[in-house]
Formats: structure tokens, C-alpha cells, sequence
């Protein structure tokens, strides 16, 4: 007697666990997807920006993941902390997007470094772009 309403409750889990699956993130192959390259230099720009204080990081918060948006939100608060104590206000940098070397290390997954030239230095932008749900995202990005 006991056996079923054990095999009643799986049942169910199982059925839980479908419908998770099927409304999850869904991951997209590189071919249903757009080209990248796009993306990633504007999504340079908007980090960039966004750090600088000239742009609100929650323009690009549909381009990231959750992760990436709080590790942005991080960097930007400090940034805003230090143009504070020293008295700056914000604008918008001076850069130029230079080459963009990319890698596609599996397919819907793309890994890129993207150059950028300000007049006295030269900074890469370090970003990941996966396939979820036929658009890309950024999984990682990383200013150095």
C-alpha cells in the first residue's frame, strides 16, 4: 500500500522537473544566432560608459546575466565613490574600439577580447556571449 503514493509523488516530481526545463533558459546554437561582433563593441562602449558614470548600467542589464550585472553594479558604485572624494563630475570617455580577436570554443559560445584606445592608454574588455533563448548574452565581462 505503501508503494503507491511513492510512485504517485515521483510522478509528480517528474513533472516538476519538465516544466522547469522547458521554461528555463534555453540554449541557442551559433547559427539562430546574430552576428557577435556587433554586440560586442557596443557592449564595450556601454561598460565603459556605464563605468565612467556618463551611462546607466541598467541600459544593458538585458545583454547580461545576473551575475555580470552585480559584478558591474559593484565597479560602478566604487568608480562613482572615487570621482566623489575626488571631486570630479562624470562625462562621457574618449576611446575607440580597436580589433576584436574572438574565439568560439563550442557552439552558441562566444569568447572575446576587445581592444580599446584612449589618448594616453590602451585597455581590453574581456567578454563571453552565450546563446540563451536565440540572443546573445554576456555571461562574463571583465575590464583590464
Amino acid at each position: 500500500m505503501t508503494a503507491l503514493p511513492t510512485l504517485a509523488r515521483t510522478a509528480r516530481t517528474t513533472a516538476f522537473l519538465d516544466e522547469d526545463e522547458y521554461f528555463s533558459r534555453q540554449r541557442s546554437a551559433t547559427r539562430e544566432l546574430p552576428d557577435p561582433e556587433v554586440l560586442l563593441a557596443n557592449l564595450t562602449r556601454c561598460v565603459l560608459e556605464a563605468m565612467s558614470g556618463a551611462r546607466e548600467l541598467d541600459q544593458i542589464a538585458r545583454w547580461v546575466t545576473d551575475e555580470v550585472y552585480r559584478s558591474l553594479q559593484k565597479r560602478v558604485v566604487l568608480a562613482a565613490r572615487s570621482r566623489r572624494v575626488r571631486g570630479t563630475t562624470p562625462k562621457r570617455p574618449a576611446f575607440t574600439v580597436g580589433r576584436i580577436h574572438r574565439c568560439e570554443p563550442t557552439d552558441g559560445v562566444v569568447e572575446a577580447v576587445v581592444i580599446v584606445h584612449q589618448r594616453h592608454r590602451s585597455r581590453a574588455v574581456a567578454i563571453r556571449l552565450e546563446g540563451l533563448d536565440s540572443r546573445w548574452r554576456a555571461s562574463v565581462i571583465t575590464v583590464l
